[in-house]
């Protein structure tokens, strides 16, 4: 809840400010005292403005205002309790406001309500294969911390020979495959072979390690499976020592 005073006419732009706060989940009254500009206070206060706009004659009257205020602070409405929401799945209330979630094997999508089943989960055939940056500046900590955030996707995926493959790849200064498509059969051989990948620890050649990925990780040869969805999650975390951007534009073409 945000409490706007105001007695006069402001010098810069509120409309856009005060629109990106309501969307934000703050719910704004606006006082105005004294020869203020009615306008303005529309324009700052959330709907419905009957609500949410006051006027005082003076500073030394507001403090008739203070019990409204006190509801406003101690009484939040539940708007996931009330229905008054859109969330396909799953509503967490916050402070006047809600966000929208979805249950586990589900990911929410770009509106915010809606969910959309995760691939490689149960019943979901995949071809994932992660592209690893193994340069240097990345440095051994950090490498040893996206090791563990593979095997947590890892984790998440149903793996067989009718769902979920996995794939590794290491580059720096070169292009290194760590394991294929398939390789291995279950999460547990995978995790290990993650663990026991060793850091390059040289320079930064992403877009070779992209060519690497479309010409090579994602043949049949390497497992890959007609038909089924193909993946590249990639971790970079620097410039590029060579160009990237045909190699990356070939890869969205390619699906």
């Amino acid at each position: 809840v945000a409490i706007v005073v105001t007695d006069g006419r402001p010098q810069d732009g509120v409309q856009d400010v005060s629109a990106r706060a309501r969307a934000a989940g703050i719910e704004i009254f606006a006082i105005g005292v004294g020869r203020v500009d009615m306008h303005t206070l529309r324009q700052i206060a959330s709907e419905p403005l009957d609500d949410h706009v006051d006027y005082v004659e003076s500073y030394s009257v507001i403090e008739k205002l203070t019990h409204k205020f006190q509801e406003a602070f101690c009484v939040v409405s539940d708007l996931c309790a009330t229905g008054d929401h859109d969330c396909e799945q799953i509503c967490i209330s916050t402070p006047g406001a809600y966000k929208c979630a979805c249950k586990e094997g589900f990911t929410l999508n770009n509106d915010g309500k809606t969910c959309s089943a995760c691939s490689g989960g149960s019943g979901s055939a995949l071809d994932l294969v992660f592209l690893i940056d193994g340069s240097k500046s990345v440095r051994p900590e950090n490498f040893e911390l996206v090791k563990k955030f593979i095997n947590q996707i890892v984790d998440s995926l149903e793996v067989s020979d009718k769902q979920a493959q996995v794939g590794l790849v290491q580059y720096s200064s070169s292009v290194r495959q760590e394991f294929p498509l398939g390789q291995f059969k279950n999460k547990k051989d995978i995790k290990a072979a993650v663990k026991k990948m060793a850091y390059m620890e040289k320079g930064t050649m992403t877009g070779q390690a992209l060519k690497y990925l479309i010409d090579s990780s994602f043949s049949i040869i390497n497992g890959a499976r007609p038909g089924v969805p193909k993946v590249g999650i990639v971790f970079t975390d620097g410039r590029s020592q060579d160009y990237i951007t045909d190699a990356a534009k070939k890869a969205k073409d390619l699906g």
